[in-house]
């Protein structure tokens, strides 16, 4: 029940006069109306006893006391910190991958403002830091934070927060101390709204509330993880990833993720490089959300870069240009076993299909439209380009080999055919670098090796245990402290399997035959399209190799790698088809 105020003064503060017994309020006045009764009890049997009547004292209930860490930041505070965190780690990662790749200075200024960039589109942006966004508002120095904390104390007394059932004294009582100083009590609101957001926190995200932006939208109505996934620690590898396409760096997805898969790229357990002021602030949910135990895959890192891009485009005008192609065809072209006339066909197909290397398909320049129906962007025109290239790399493949079993064969001396090599030969040449490869450091200690350590010979022994000791204990140095002054430990080199030489054993590849009979087919006829939606099918022998050996280079699954190509090879038909058409008509065909 709410103490009852004083009818002449107002005053809800009372006490009891020792002398007369009379009950006055603060200013003197007497309560009036009141009684004391005192009934004592006599020698006889009764159940009276001592009884006094006399006005409720009002004292406060004493608040429980949790449980809670006073070191441990939640809500809005809580998040910010946690964005510290992520960028503490990212200056980290650029570090490491300017001194791995020789990039420029240029590319940290870049990741600077990128990073600033995707704090400012999150669908949720991180509030400012309550303490330095209030002293930026009221204009006052540094040195003023005791002051405002001793104001912020001020208000929190337990005092102000006496139990007072009365809105209307209520209101007036805050509207009367706040009247005079309207900055103080925005900061004041500010604080409070702080305060509470930490009942609603993101535990998934580290203590990512929706308290503190009203105009957030509540959980129920977002999609499943979206906030969590632009938040998560991989959206520091789209940043470097990004500034690599601003810089022209022709880097493609897998390698952040094997640098990260090495250690050589701080992403998994990246704690232990934060400092302990940092770490005792982090609630259990922030440890968890920054120290992810798988590296991110390479659909999710091309989205949260390709959402960053397009964002940064349409609010901010800032212009990405397209990927480097030409050093990443021949990367492709490389890998899977190619020569300078793989490359060539490979890129004069690829303009055929109009493949975008833009980091978002909205950059591109759309289709055509000839009628309504007519797209204005092809399906699986958002795919990684490194996919886009790997695509067209294996439809120029199933043209001159076929990979259905059934061979192929020129019966012209300039077909393209004959300058590549003949196809027992070539898949030779693929499996030959698949063994070469499963015995590299990097491909023997990755996440989708299952090789038990029990059939590692000694030099794989030596470059596990090596790995475990830079995984575990992170990059050696000489120490730090009084002991690492005095007692240096002396620099050796890891000890590692190394890389096998590839030129080593020179492969020799015999180039194709020209058939003259006029038997057999030739390159490009009786082209088999596989579907893609086909899950109990089985692909080809030969054609299961390429895809299988494309699909692990680029980081993506077989099927996605399948989906991609089918649409290309449609999409080529349907050219190749109104190709046929003009020329019967005498219209220009395209070129």
């Amino acid at each position: 029940m709410a103490r009852r105020k004083c009818v002449v003064c107002g005053s809800k503060q009372w006490h009891k006069e020792p002398s007369s017994g009379l009950v006055a309020c603060s200013e003197g006045h007497i309560l009036q109306n009141y009684r004391n009764e005192t009934n004592e009890a006599d020698d006889m049997n009764t159940t009276h006893v001592l009884r006094r009547r006399r006005l409720k004292t009002g004292r406060e209930k004493k608040k429980a006391r949790g449980g809670a860490d006073p070191k441990l930041y939640h809500g809005a505070r809580g998040r910010y910190h946690y964005f510290q965190c992520q960028q503490l780690i990212l200056r980290r990662q650029i570090n490491e991958l300017r001194a791995l790749w020789n990039l420029p200075p240029e590319f940290e200024a870049i990741c600077r403002d990128l990073w600033a960039l995707h704090l400012s589109l999150l669908p949720t942006p991180p509030s400012p830091e309550p303490y330095i966004h209030a002293q930026e508002l009221r204009g006052e120095a540094s040195g003023s934070t005791g002051n405002l904390s001793a104001i912020l104390a001020q208000n929190h007394r337990p005092e102000a927060s006496k139990p007072d059932l009365d809105p209307d004294s209520s209101v007036s009582t805050t509207t009367k101390q706040h009247d005079d100083d309207p900055e103080l009590a925005a900061m004041l609101r500010e604080n409070s709204t702080a305060s509470s957001s930490s009942e609603d926190e993101d535990e998934g995200e580290g203590g990512a509330g929706t308290a503190d932006n009203p105009n957030a939208q509540p959980r129920k109505h977002r999609g499943p993880g979206s906030r969590r996934k632009y938040e998560a620690p991989s959206s520091t590898v789209a940043v470097l990833a990004l500034a690599c396409w601003v810089l022209r760096v022709p880097a493609m997805y897998l390698d952040f993720i094997r640098l990260i898969q090495s250690y050589d790229l701080t992403y998994l357990d990246p704690l232990r490089f934060l400092p302990a002021e940092m770490l005792r602030h982090l609630t259990k949910h922030s440890v968890q959300a920054l120290s992810p135990p798988f590296p991110p895959t390479t659909l999710t890192l091309h989205s949260l870069t390709s959402r960053l891009a397009k964002l940064a485009g349409a609010r901010y005008g800032i212009h990405v240009p397209e990927a480097n192609a030409a050093p990443m065809l021949w990367r492709v072209t490389k890998y899977m076993g190619g020569t300078p006339v793989l490359y060539s066909l490979t890129k004069r197909l690829s303009g055929v299909l109009s493949l975008p290397l833009t980091a978002h398909r909205s950059m591109a320049p759309g289709l055509e439209v000839a009628k309504k129906r007519d797209p204005e962007s092809h399906i699986y025109d958002d795919v990684p380009p490194e996919v886009a290239l790997l695509a067209a790399t294996i439809v120029v493949l199933k043209m001159v080999y076929g990979l259905d079993g059934s061979a192929r064969t020129a019966d012209a001396d300039d077909d393209p055919a004959c300058a590549l090599p003949r196809l027992d030969d070539y898949l030779a040449h693929l499996r030959a670098m698949e063994d070469e490869e499963a015995g590299e450091t990097g491909e023997l200690f990755g996440a989708a090796n299952n090789r038990s350590v029990a059939a590692f010979d000694d030099a794989s022994v030596d470059a596990y245990l090596a790995f475990c000791e830079k995984a575990l204990l992170g990059p050696r140095d000489e120490g730090t402290g009084r002991l690492a002054e005095f007692f240096p430990l002396e620099k050796r080199e890891a000890l590692s399997a190394g890389k096998p030489d590839r030129r080593a054993e020179a492969r020799v590849l015999h180039a194709g035959k020209v058939s003259h009979e006029g038997n057999g087919n030739r390159p490009g006829e009786h082209y088999p399209v596989f579907s893609a939606r086909d899950v109990l099918g089985t692909l080809p022998q030969p054609l299961g190799l390429v895809v299988a050996r494309g699909a692990r280079w680029v980081g993506v699954p077989e099927a996605h790698v399948g989906g991609v190509v089918e649409k290309y090879e449609r999409r080529f038909v349907r050219w190749w088809q109104t190709d046929r058409r003009r020329s019967r008509g005498g219209g220009s065909a395209p070129t």
